[in-house]
């Protein structure tokens, strides 16, 4: 049997703007872990980092610094407790008249006025200060060495390409890596920068779209979490052997239906929900697909499943246990007046249980009282397994044997078919 602690773990970041924190959290917790268990594996568990969207920056932060992960922890900790919105966009009034009111001007009168404008609003939001934030926060310069001296695997960040209609996955790695290519979604080996950060990023309408080189030719690339069918595929094309995923919502939240206002549902509603679907539902299906295969393969005698191509996946999947809308709806006074404003123009309305269009607010609050509460429940909800986190790591508690792992290791090319990848 195959020992938890020598496999290659991939470790996946999805999407989701400001909840992102929750991501911090987790993996604060799990050093954590680390710290107080007896374990002989790498310096840094997860040498095959994969994010999308604001997963990217949180992925492209950790792969910097891979040689001390525990101190790149530490500067996510110290960046997302201290958030402030005018770090990521301009959250000044006029700012945000310069791209927010103009934007939706030209979405309710822009067949009048369009022909007296010559450069059109390209966004909800300018993310322009995000720049800044992402050199001081990804050292990517450093990747290339980092996994040539063995402190990491591969780095990998997905864009969706408006100008293609292609999902892409840029990865850098060691050694060769076969190319994998699928329906609407390819791999492209690349040299990874802050344009693809800014482009894995851009939430759809709300920051604006970036060029970026695709086999030596520009295209316009938007948030990677658009199109992306399968999110823990790139992990397993890069070689990791088992996966940790943390999401940013849903798969864990309290049961049961929820009713949000009574009469038609405002712009706010709507956006929410769309972003909802963009950011974490492929993310369900993913991990349901590979939960059916593991169960599927179960059934199966020793040896029609030594036939099979297929061998099971341990996915362990932390995403959290509260829903993350209603605690947006208690931060949403955080925001900056003018983009509490802009807002407001399109339904997010209110405070607590009498609040609307917290789904969408939730995205975009950047605001330190809302990411500290984010992060402090996903530690929370990281130490409440602590039991499952050593024995997926084959980490132990001091004075006890190392926990053998659940599954039986797959072979990289069988897991990229199992993965659905």
């Amino acid at each position: 049997m195959t020992h938890a602690a020598s496999l290659t773990t991939g470790l996946v970041l999805t999407g989701g703007g400001a909840r992102a924190a929750y991501q911090v959290g987790v993996l604060d917790a799990l050093m954590q872990i680390r710290r107080e268990s007896s374990h002989a594996g790498p310096a840094n568990p997860f040498p095959v980092i994969a994010g999308t969207s604001a997963g990217a920056i949180n992925a492209a932060a950790l792969a910097g610094d891979a040689d001390d992960i525990d101190g790149a922890i530490a500067k996510l900790v110290a960046i997302w407790q201290g958030f402030h919105a005018d770090q990521v966009y301009r959250s000044d009034s006029l700012g945000v008249l310069r791209t927010g009111a103009r934007w939706l001007t030209m979405m309710s009168i822009g067949w009048i006025i369009a022909r007296w404008w010559q450069q059109k609003p390209r966004s909800l939001l300018d993310n322009a200060p995000l720049a800044g934030l992402l050199e001081r926060m990804a050292r990517l310069d450093r990747v290339p060495a980092l996994i040539r001296d063995g402190h990491l695997r591969a780095l990998a960040v997905s864009a969706s390409s408006y100008t293609s209609g292609e999902h892409l996955t840029f990865y850098t790695a060691a050694g060769e890596v076969p190319d994998w290519v699928r329906s609407q979604r390819r791999a492209v080996r690349d040299h990874i920068g802050l344009p693809h950060l800014l482009a894995s990023s851009a939430i759809p309408f709300v920051f604006p779209a970036q060029v970026v080189p695709v086999d030596g030719q520009p295209e316009w690339l938007g948030d990677g979490s658009m199109r992306q069918a399968a999110p823990i595929s790139p992990a397993i094309h890069l070689g990791a052997e088992r996966v940790l995923v943390i999401g940013a919502g849903r798969m864990h939240e309290p049961p049961g239906r929820r009713h949000v206002g009574q009469g038609y549902p405002s712009m706010a509603q709507i956006a929410g929900h769309a972003l909802s679907n963009i950011f974490l539902d492929a993310l369900a299906v993913d991990v349901e697909r590979l939960q059916r295969i593991n169960r599927t393969l179960a059934l199966l005698d020793p040896a029609t499943r030594a036939r099979s191509s297929l061998r099971p996946i341990e996915v362990l999947l932390i995403a959290p246990s509260q829903r993350l809308d209603d605690i947006a709806a208690r931060h949403l006074d955080a925001l900056p007046l003018s983009v509490r404003a802009l807002l407001a123009g399109v339904g997010v309305s209110g405070q607590g249980q009498q609040a609307s269009g917290a789904a969408l607010a939730s995205y975009l609050l950047f605001e330190g009282a809302y990411t500290r509460e984010l992060m402090a429940l996903g530690r929370a909800d990281t130490l409440s397994r602590r039991d499952e986190v050593q024995g997926f790591f084959g980490w132990s508690a001091p004075g006890q044997g190392d926990a053998p792992v659940r599954h039986a290791a797959a072979r990289p090319a069988d897991q990229r078919e199992a993965a659905g990848a």
